[in-house]
């Protein structure tokens, strides 16, 4: 079964849909190689203005999937040494911003820690008033290695995401700016291709420079450098001693993710605890 599904819901409009609905999306390397090269290619071909991304079953991405060996395999070269996972990451997702074409994020359920990443990479986020949005690591191994929060969200809200991993509604990710609008989840999917069409009918060429005049403004703010100096922030977090002991029992003593997971979130009652999820 392919990990990434491909379609063109409208004229010039490609989709990509993750599709590992048993994972909740969660990226492995398998599943981040196949985005990047669609992207890519999608990038190149003139039939293609814009892409959707968007995630099958009940959740857009959980996040990173902590089961697998995510240091075998990677999509692309990053240079290595402490840190490495965490400069890796975060320089696919300046792939994602640097594309020319835009690309529009379509989020429903679940959308957590690489899972946020991969929506806030996108130039447009459009999401279901009820998704769940949040980066609960921070409880018990790290802040994010994109610290993408204060520069969409403002400081407070950052810091209250930051100091508790609590979710936020589709409805408040939307007026707190990370998402452009929220949507009912029943109408999701019309309202997202109806702004692509709408996208659709600018050219491709000048698509590209008004999405990066927008970019150059946030970059010339500090954005870009302020993220990266985030991978270096995370590489400490996972030598400090309470991360190290709850990453080591991912290998150590077999206990499944979902339990760990479990186990992270359950003095908090939210997550996977809120809804008895497994």
């Amino acid at each position: 079964m392919s990990v990434l599904l491909i379609d063109e819901p409208l004229p010039g409009v490609r989709r990509l849909t993750l599709n590992r609905p048993e994972k909740r999306n969660a990226l492995n390397n398998e599943v981040r190689t196949a985005i990047f090269k669609a992207l890519e290619a999608h990038d190149t071909d003139p039939a293609v203005r814009l892409t959707i991304v968007r995630g099958a079953g009940p959740a857009f991405c959980s996040g990173y999937d902590l089961g697998a060996d995510n240091r075998q395999g990677q999509p692309y070269h990053t240079a290595g040494g402490l840190g490495q996972w965490s400069r890796h990451v975060v320089d696919g997702w300046f792939r994602i911003w640097d594309l020319a074409k835009p690309v529009i994020a379509q989020v429903h359920g679940y959308c957590l820690a690489g899972g946020t990443e991969l929506a806030t990479a996108c130039d447009l986020v459009y999401v279901a008033d009820d998704a769940q949005i949040g980066y609960p690591p921070v409880r018990l191994m790290s802040p994010p290695d994109m610290q993408f929060h204060p520069w969409l969200m403002g400081m407070r809200q950052a810091m209250e995401s930051m100091l508790t991993g609590d979710a936020l509604s589709g409805r408040e990710a939307a007026a707190r700016g990370w998402a452009t609008r929220s949507f009912p989840l029943p109408d999701l999917e019309r309202e997202v291709l109806a702004v692509a069409e709408r996208v659709a009918k600018l050219p491709t060429e000048l698509a590209q420079i008004n999405k990066r005049s927008v970019h150059r403004a946030m970059e010339i703010m500090g954005l870009r450098a302020a993220i990266r100096s985030g991978t270096d922030l995370q590489a400490l977090a996972f030598q400090t001693e309470p991360s190290k002991a709850y990453m080591g029992r991912f290998r150590r003593d077999g206990q499944s993710v979902a339990s760990l997971l479990s186990e992270r979130d359950a003095t908090f009652g939210d997550y996977r605890e809120r809804n008895g999820d497994d």
